[in-house]
């Protein structure tokens, strides 16, 4: 079973194509540009992923 931080980590790489969710404290690192549709399936991701946690 992942954890909530694993799933999170899971999602923001493999839908949002984003390196880390770390705070790298640098503004072209730490800012992304997204699109709706990405966030979409983000949420729908992170969405199942709880339910299936219960």
């Amino acid at each position: 079973m992942q954890t909530r931080d694993q799933a999170l980590t899971e999602i923001a790489t493999q839908i949002l194509d984003l390196e880390t969710l770390d705070t790298r404290k640098s503004d072209r690192l730490d800012f992304h540009e997204l699109a709706v549709w990405q966030i979409k399936k983000a949420l729908e991701a992170a969405y199942a992923a709880g339910q299936k946690a219960k």
